[in-house]
C-alpha cells in the first residue's frame, strides 16, 4: 500500500532523514517586517540621492544591517542585540578602515581574532549568533577602502546613526507586536497537531473495513515526521513564551493565556501519540468507532490554530458543536473513550483560553525568573571550551579558512572581493550536512536573484530610478526572510545588485552579477571542502551518544508512567519525562539526518541499526503513552516489577549486556509489547556492534 506523507520543510521535518530540509515555508512571509526595513534603509538612500552626501550611504547600510540583526521577540533582548550590533559595528568599520592603511601585518591578526569571536558567539543563542554573523559582514566591508583617522570617525558616527535610526524605528516608532512571534509559534504547534490528526485519519481510513495490516514502515514514517515536527514546534514556542515572560516584571494576562494554550497543546500531543499507537493495531470495529473523532478533529484544530496566530477569538458555539459530534459513542472501546475525552478537553481549553488552575504552572514557565548572568554567559562558555565542542571547532575552522580569503581582499582589491570572505564564513556551519545545505541554498539563491537584479538594473535609466527601486526590493527581500534561507538570498540579491550599481556606477549590472556568482560559488566550495577536511565531527560517533541518551530518557519515561499509574509519582513528572524522551528522539533523528548526508560510507550499518532503534523507541513512546489510559492496575506488585525490569533492561541495552528475565504476573500482558520492543532494540544494537564501551 502506498501512502503519501507531507514532505518536510525548514520548520516541519519530514520522515525522510536523508533529505535536505530546504523547502520554503510560505507562512514565514512578513510584509510588515519588509515595509519597516524598507523605511529604515531606502528612506536614507532616497535622501542621499537628493543631498549627494556619501556618508549617508554608510548610514543607510548600517540601518539595513541592523534590520538583519532583529529576529523579533520581546523588546528588551532585541534592544540589547541591536544596540550591541550598532556600537560594535561602528567601532569595527572605523577601526578596520583606519588599520587597513598600515597593511595586512596589522589587519589580518586582529581580523582573525574578531572572526573567531563572532563565529563562536553562537554558543549564547540565536540572537548572539545573528549579531556575530552580521558583524563579520561589517568587518569585510570595512576592508574595502583605507580610511584616515578623520574619515574613520565619520564612518563610525554615521554607522552609529544608522543603527540607532533602525533600532528607534524598530522598537519605538514601528513596533511589531511583541506577542506576535509567540502567537505564531503556538499557532504553529496547533497547526502541527491538525496535520498529525489529519494523517491519522488518512491512515485509519485506508485500513477501515479491511483485515489488512498496514505496513509498519508507514506508521514509523508518520511518527518520525509528525511527532518530530510537533515536538520541535513546542520547544520553539516554549522558548519564545519563556523569553517573553522573563522580559516583563509580571506575568500578563496575554502571556498567561499563551502558557495555557501551549501546555494544553503539549498534553494533547501526548494523548494523540497514544491514539496513533492504538489505531495502528485497532480492529476494524475500533477503527470505525474512532472515525468520527478523526474526521472532525483536524478542522477544529486548524480553526483554533488560525485564531491563535491572528490573536482572535474562536466561535465557541461552533467549536463546542463539533466537539460534541466528535465524541465516541457510549458503547465504544473504553480506552478510545478515555483518550477522546482527554483530547476534547484539551481542545476546549485551547479554545476558551482557560483551564485548571494548575495548568499554566505544569510546564514550569509562569513567573520564571531570569537566570543569573553567570549561568547564561559563563556556563555556555565553559561547556564549549573543549575540542569536542562542535561550536569551538567551527569557530577555529572559520578563522583558519578566513585567512586566505582575507588575503585575497588585500592582494586583489575591489568592490567585490569581500563577497568571498562573507560567503566562506557565513556558509560554514558546525556540521558538514548543514554546511552543504547552506552552500546549495546560497549559490542557488544568488544565481536566481542575481539574474533578476541584473534585468531590473539594466532597465533603470538613471540613479534616481535605481534609488527608487530600493523601496520595493527592500520590502520583498526582508518579507521573505522567514520563508527559507535560499528564498531569502534569492529575494535579497536583487537589492544588493541595484545597491552596488548605485554606489559603484562604473560597473554594469551583469558584471556585478557575474562577480557575485563567482565569489559565491567559490566561497561555497571552499566552505564545503573545509567542512570535509578541517577537524570534522563525523556523525556516526555522535549518533551512538544520542542513542544512548535516548535509551536513558525512555527508561526514565517508563519509570515515570508506571509510578503515575501506581500513585507513586505525580502526573507532571510523567509529562516532563515524556517531553525529555521526545526531545531525545528528535536529537537522535537530527544526528541521523546529518549522518545520512555525509559523504563517508563507514559506519553505515550502524547508522541503519540506529534508525531501527529510533523507530522502535518511537513505538515504545506510543505504547507508554497509551499505558497512561489503561484500566487501573490489577496487580501493583507486577507493575513495580515491570518498572524495575524496564529500567534495568534499557540500561543493559545501552551497555550491550544481556537482558534480565521478564517478570510474571496478572498484568504482564499489558507490558508484553513494550518488552518485545526492548528485545528488538537489544538484538538490533548487538548485531550492529553498538553498545558497551563504544557507546559510552
Amino acid at each position: 500500500m502506498k501512502l503519501t506523507i507531507r514532505r518536510g520543510t525548514l520548520r516541519e521535518p519530514g520522515p525522510d532523514l536523508a533529505r535536505l530540509p530546504v523547502a520554503p515555508d510560505l507562512t514565514g512571509i512578513s510584509i510588515a517586517e519588509g515595509l519597516r526595513a524598507a523605511v529604515a534603509f531606502a528612506s536614507i538612500i532616497l535622501l542621499e540621492s537628493w543631498l549627494h552626501w556619501p556618508p549617508l550611504l554608510t548610514m543607510a547600510l548600517a540601518a539595513n544591517l541592523t534590520c538583519f540583526c532583529d529576529i523579533g521577540g520581546p523588546i528588551r533582548p532585541r534592544l540589547r542585540a541591536l544596540l550591541a550590533f550598532a556600537g560594535l559595528g561602528g567601532v569595527f568599520w572605523g577601526a578596520f578602515g583606519v588599520m587597513e592603511g598600515y597593511g595586512p601585518a596589522l589587519v589580518l591578526p586582529v581580523a582573525l581574532v574578531v572572526i573567531f569571536g563572532c563565529t563562536f558567539a553562537r554558543i549564547w543563542g540565536v540572537p548572539a549568533q545573528t549579531v556575530g554573523n552580521v558583524l563579520v559582514v561589517v568587518l569585510c566591508l570595512a576592508l574595502d577602502r583605507a580610511l584616515s583617522v578623520e574619515q574613520g570617525a565619520v564612518v563610525a558616527a554615521m554607522f552609529w546613526a544608522g543603527g540607532l535610526w533602525a533600532a528607534f524605528l524598530t522598537l519605538v516608532v514601528w513596533r511589531l507586536h511583541p506577542y506576535r512571534p509567540a502567537h505564531a509559534a503556538i499557532g504553529g504547534v496547533w497547526r502541527g497537531l491538525s496535520r498529525l490528526a489529519r494523517d491519522l485519519h488518512r491512515l485509519s481510513a485506508e485500513r477501515r473495513g479491511t483485515d489488512q495490516v498496514t505496513d509498519p514502515a508507514v506508521w514509523e514514517a508518520h511518527a518520525r515526521g509528525h511527532r518530530r515536527a510537533v515536538r520541535d514546534a513546542i520547544e520553539a514556542a516554549r522558548t519564545l513564551v519563556l523569553d517573553l515572560a522573563r522580559s516583563r516584571a509580571r506575568l500578563s494576562e496575554r502571556n498567561a493565556r499563551a502558557l495555557i494554550r501551549l501546555e494544553a497543546a503539549e498534553q494533547l500531543f501526548g494523548v494523540m501519540i497514544a491514539l496513533s499507537d492504538y489505531l495502528e493495531r485497532a480492529t476494524p470495529v475500533q477503527q470505525a468507532q474512532a472515525a468520527r473523532l478523526l474526521r472532525l478533529l483536524p478542522p477544529v484544530l486548524k480553526i483554533l490554530s488560525r485564531a491563535i496566530r491572528r490573536d482572535r477569538p474562536v466561535d465557541l458555539t461552533r467549536v463546542e458543536r463539533a466537539l460534541a459530534r466528535a465524541k465516541p459513542a457510549s458503547d465504544a472501546d473504553p480506552a478510545l473513550r478515555r483518550m477522546a475525552e482527554r483530547i476534547l478537553d484539551r481542545v476546549r481549553i485551547g479554545a476558551k483560553l482557560s483551564g485548571p488552575e494548575d495548568l499554566a504552572g505544569g510546564g514550569g514557565l509562569a513567573g520564571a525568573p531570569a537566570p543569573p548572568w553567570r549561568e547564561t554567559v559563563l556556563q555556555p562558555l565553559r561547556a564549549n571550551l573543549t575540542w569536542s565542542s562542535a561550536n569551538l571547532r567551527h569557530a577555529v575552522r572559520a578563522t583558519v579558512v578566513a585567512l586566505p580569503a582575507l588575503a585575497v581582499t588585500f592582494w586583489w582589491p575591489g568592490p567585490f572581493t569581500h563577497w568571498l570572505t562573507i560567503t566562506v564564513v557565513l556558509t560554514m556551519q558546525p556540521f558538514y550536512a548543514a554546511t552543504w545545505q547552506r552552500a546549495l541554498e546560497r549559490i542557488g539563491g544568488t544565481v536566481l536573484g542575481g539574474v533578476i537584479g541584473a534585468v531590473l538594473a539594466f532597465y533603470a535609466t538613471s540613479p534616481a530610478i535605481l534609488a527608487a527601486m530600493m523601496v520595493p526590493l527592500s520590502v520583498v527581500g526582508f518579507a521573505a526572510r522567514g520563508v527559507s534561507y535560499g528564498t531569502f538570498i534569492a529575494c535579497l540579491t536583487p537589492l544588493v545588485v541595484v545597491l552596488v550599481e548605485l554606489v559603484e556606477p562604473g560597473h554594469s549590472s551583469w558584471e556585478i552579477v557575474g562577480m557575485r556568482a563567482l565569489f559565491t560559488v567559490l566561497g561555497g566550495a571552499v566552505a564545503v571542502l573545509a567542512g570535509l577536511l578541517l577537524w570534522p565531527l563525523w556523525e556516526p560517533g555522535r549518533v551512538r551518544d544520542a542513542l544512548r541518551t535516548a535509551l536513558q530518557a525512555h527508561a526514565r519515561y517508563a519509570e515515570a508512567v508506571v509510578a503515575e499509574r501506581l500513585g507513586d509519582g505525580p502526573a507532571s513528572a510523567a509529562e516532563a519525562a515524556a517531553r525529555a524522551a521526545g526531545l531525545a528522539s528528535n536529537n537522535l533523528e537530527a544526528a541521523l539526518s546529518r549522518a545520512l548526508q555525509e559523504p563517508r560510507r563507514r559506519g553505515r550499518s550502524r547508522i541503519e541499526a540506529a534508525m531501527v532503534a529510533d523507530a522502535t523507541l518511537r513505538r515504545m513512546a506510543g505504547r507508554l503513552a497509551i499505558l497512561r489510559h489503561e484500566p487501573e492496575p490489577a496487580d501493583a506488585a507486577t507493575w513495580r516489577a515491570w518498572r524495575e525490569w524496564l529500567n534495568v533492561a534499557l540500561t543493559a541495552t545501552a551497555a550491550g549486556d544481556r537482558l534480565p528475565p521478564k517478570p510474571e504476573g496478572a498484568d504482564s500482558a499489558v507490558f508484553g509489547r513494550i518488552a518485545a520492543q526492548v528485545e528488538l532494540l537489544a538484538g538490533t544494537l548487538k548485531r550492529a556492534g553498538i553498545g558497551g564501551r563504544e557507546a559510552a
